[in-house]
């Protein structure tokens, strides 16, 4: 049966979409570039990567996946190549999320560092193949050492701003079902 939810377990998936609707805001203003420039980090893909891991409950992957489309279709990107992409990766640190509780801050990094580097990856790799136009190597590269750089400033503003931390191992949610 379907069950109520509590204004308290829809906060993790208002951040994300709070976070998202910002990050794709500040990409498409207008605001002038200097050739050659850094490019920024994948905000949407990093506060997804750490909602899924903190709380994988309380993010939907429709939500994921309908916010990645539409950003996507703003930035002017293949629609849903991405979408997919950050779909799989988000599903694929669900299941490792129970893993993840009891370990240190920097292996949960490291493996979503890892899975974010797939997934970048593997677009190149389809869009290679597929013969879309592609920024350089080099920027490429920029773009996933300042994504992954922006993790733990993502984490802390989640910590900071709305709370959300870890779960603790054997934890239990509001009517005492284990998380």
């Amino acid at each position: 049966m379907a069950e109520a939810r509590t204004p308290r377990s829809w906060l993790p998936a208002a951040a994300f979409a709070a976070m998202a609707a910002a990050a794709i805001f500040l990409r498409i203003l207008p605001l002038p570039s200097v050739p050659g420039g850094l490019p920024g980090p994948d905000l949407v893909f990093v506060a997804a990567a750490a909602l899924v891991l903190r709380r994988p409950e309380r993010l939907p992957v429709v939500l994921i996946a309908a916010v990645v489309v539409i950003e996507d279709l703003l930035l002017l990107r293949p629609p849903g190549l991405w979408a997919a992409l950050v779909v799989l990766a988000s599903e694929f640190l669900r299941t490792r999320a129970a893993l993840v509780r009891a370990l240190p801050f920097a292996v949960e990094w490291m493996l979503a560092g890892t899975v974010i580097a797939a997934a970048m990856l593997a677009e190149r790799l389809v869009l290679g193949l597929t013969g879309v136009p592609q920024p350089p190597l080099g920027p490429a590269a920029v773009h996933l050492v300042a994504t992954l750089a922006s993790y733990p400033v993502v984490v802390a503003l989640l910590q900071a701003g709305f709370g959300l931390r870890k779960v603790a191992p054997g934890a239990a949610d509001e009517r005492g079902r284990p998380l």
